[in-house]
């Protein structure tokens, strides 16, 4: 790879790594391997960057890149010059950089932990104050409260409930100076706690703006020894030919854990619904989608031998919701039935102590 930082001059300064050989401002960088796509990430070029002597605030440079590799159909791949730049800005001010915090694992229903807090000024200029937001999920709540901060809840139907503590502490912060909570944070882990998440981000609080943004967040998974017992009800319904009955399907979580997709938003669980032979579906709830018995499209809204119905991306402990389906009986054959039964959007229950209760039967007379 051929690394142009000619258009750092007067602005930058970059050191070199050890499998780069410069010559004046460029360098041929060697990489032994490069990997094909969703085999994993790596940094294989590690550039250092500095302002250089006298350069102002506001100055602005770039390096450019062109790489040449082994292979292909003409035996050399080749990525023109500038198919990639960095851009390089002098800048001042305070730079907030939370430290690393380690996710928990195994935390206990009705029990605490404490959740190390550092925050340090990287920066060349002073942080006249912090602000800094923690959002904690429904499963977690903040054991003691700070002064500075004040504290509310949020979430309803569509959203799941969070405590958010907004706080703005006056300490000024010099260059290379570290900030922590007035006392631990210690998080309360609720009896219906499972996988739940905490998020901190950190801003300086006279207005600045901060220089490097990227580590001023985390969000931390909480994860609890807990169970969550999901199951779906059938139903038994009777009707005579060309007689269109209501067929009410149930999902419950019996606890004693919520659960929620917080990171991807993806439904919690959906409820699948195969038709029964000789039925034909007239009335479809809202929140279910028509397939084909595999899983295709199916260009109608009714008369699919499949639904899948999607649930909100979380489920308290006890939530319990009835998708009532309106069933057309075509032939009164005794004895018929669907299958209804429950399904993650990826990956399986694993918190689910009980699968037995995640299938039913849709009986027709």
């Amino acid at each position: 790879m051929t690394v142009d930082a000619s258009g750092l001059a007067g602005v930058g300064e970059v050191t070199w790594p050890d499998n780069c050989a410069p010559s004046g401002a460029t360098a041929v960088c060697s990489v032994p391997d490069v990997p094909v796509i969703g085999s994993g990430y790596s940094r294989q070029i590690h550039l250092g960057i500095r302002a250089a002597d006298g350069a102002q605030t506001g100055a602005q440079g770039r390096i450019t890149y062109a790489a040449t590799a082994t292979g292909g159909p003409d035996g050399t791949l080749t990525a023109p010059e500038d198919s990639f730049e960095t851009d390089f800005m002098v800048a001042s001010g305070p730079d907030l950089s939370l430290t690393p915090m380690a996710d928990v694992e195994h935390a206990q229903p009705g029990g605490t932990e404490t959740i190390p807090f550092e925050l340090i000024n990287k920066g060349n200029e002073s942080a006249h104050g912090v602000k800094v937001k923690m959002t904690a999920s429904y499963g977690l709540d903040f054991l003691n409260k700070y002064d500075a901060c004040t504290y509310t809840r949020s979430g309803g139907d569509d959203y799941a409930p969070m405590t958010d503590a907004t706080c703005t502490f006056d300490q000024v912060l010099a260059p290379g100076d570290s900030f922590e909570l007035p006392a631990p944070l210690e998080l309360a882990i609720a009896r219906h706690a499972l996988n739940d998440r905490l998020d901190i981000s950190v801003d300086p609080a006279d207005g600045a703006t901060d220089l490097a943004s990227r580590d001023n967040y985390a969000a931390l998974q909480i994860g609890t020894d807990n169970t969550a017992d999901f199951s779906v009800t059938g139903a038994a319904v009777a009707g005579t030919a060309g007689q269109t009955v209501t067929a009410p399907l149930t999902f419950k979580n019996n606890g004693p854990a919520w659960f929620a997709n917080l990171g991807s938003g993806d439904p919690a669980a959906k409820v699948r619904l195969i038709v029964p032979t000789g039925t034909t579906v007239t009335g479809v709830p809202a929140d279910c989608v028509p397939h084909t018995l595999t899983g295709g499209y199916y260009g109608q809204r009714t008369g699919a031998p499949r639904y899948d119905c999607a649930l909100p991306y979380w489920v308290s402990e006890s939530t319990e919701r009835t998708y009532a389906f309106q069933l057309r009986i075509d032939a009164a054959v005794p004895g018929t039935t669907g299958e209804v039964s429950i399904h993650p959007e990826f990956g399986d229950f694993a918190f689910d102590p009980d699968t037995t209760n995640n299938t039913a039967v849709l009986a027709v007379n």
